[in-house]
């Protein structure tokens, strides 16, 4: 087993955020390679179980996935909607999503946003109804990114009002309306494609201690880590990894956002960005590792 274990983000360093597809072939080919030489993989991301089965495994099990999982000490796993749920994934493809009911909104809650997208936003965004623990909007393909931002602001703004009205504890910015019982269970976060509306409970370092527990139960885990993302709230990847007691550096694809100041180290792959950035590191680890 190589000494390197990787925890990727999917919009952005995997998927395009233009497409939502993995458009540059190396980051398949070269993901395959890994896993078949024991790196453990794990995707960690807002996405839904079927989006990742539909635009991450199929195309990796296209590109023989199915052969490298099979090979002995060979681990990758999905953490689905920020640890909200989660599913193997093997030599037979990704297995069944498990989704933690607790921080699950009712339907009463879903319906009202569903309503309010249909009714009132159609024209710039979707409700992903793939999800199963968030309630998510996405921004339509064929809306440019400012037509987007404007109306985001506006139907978050229109989100929150609807679902405090039910009664919902929830967060957004410096709003804040506590549920019956004084809590704020919930939170409004938007990021540069989606708005996910979320328990707070959930985040990319509950997902990597999913992504942990599952490949510790599995094998001995690598001392050296690498997680790569294109948002700030990526770097609780590494966060936790680094609290975890292993050596860690996050790899940062999109970095215009501001780097963060961590204990550990935060890499830049130069001028490229997002998906670009994703395939220069995966290069640079297959040759690393000897597996030209």
């Amino acid at each position: 087993m190589h000494n390197l274990g990787l925890l990727f983000d999917v919009d952005g360093p995997l998927a395009s955020p233009v497409t939502r597809t993995i458009a540059i072939r190396s980051i398949v080919t070269d993901l395959v390679a890994m896993a078949a030489a024991g790196v453990p993989i794990a995707f960690i991301t807002g996405r839904s179980g079927d989006f990742i089965r539909n635009q991450v495994v199929t195309p990796l099990c296209d590109a023989g996935l199915g052969d490298a999982l099979d090979q002995q000490g060979a681990r990758m796993f999905g953490v689905f909607e920020k640890g909200g749920a989660w599913a193997p994934i093997t030599g037979e493809g990704m297995g069944e999503v498990t989704v933690d009911e607790t921080v699950a909104f009712s339907p009463e809650a879903v319906d009202a946003v569903r309503r309010l997208v249909r009714d009132r936003f159609a024209d710039t965004m979707f409700f992903d109804e793939t999800k199963r623990a968030m309630i998510s909007v996405e921004q339509r393909t064929d809306v440019d990114a400012d037509t987007y931002a404007e109306a985001q602001s506006r139907f978050q703004d229109a989100a929150f009002d609807a679902l405090t009205g039910l009664g919902v504890g929830l967060r957004y910015g410096d709003r804040v309306a506590p549920d019956a019982d004084g809590a704020v269970p919930y939170r409004i976060d938007p990021t540069i494609i989606s708005t996910d509306i979320e328990s707070v409970l959930l985040d990319k370092d509950r997902g990597a201690q999913r992504a942990f527990d599952y490949f510790a139960a599995r094998g001995p885990l690598p001392r050296r880590w690498r997680s790569v993302g294109d948002s700030r709230s990526d770097y609780k990847m590494a966060d936790f990894v680094h609290d975890a007691g292993y050596d860690v550096a996050h790899v940062d694809v999109r970095p215009a956002d501001g780097v963060l100041d961590r204990p550990y180290q935060v890499i830049t792959i130069g001028d490229a960005i997002h998906d670009d950035a994703g395939a220069e590191f995966l290069a640079h680890w297959r040759r690393e590792l000897g597996l030209d």
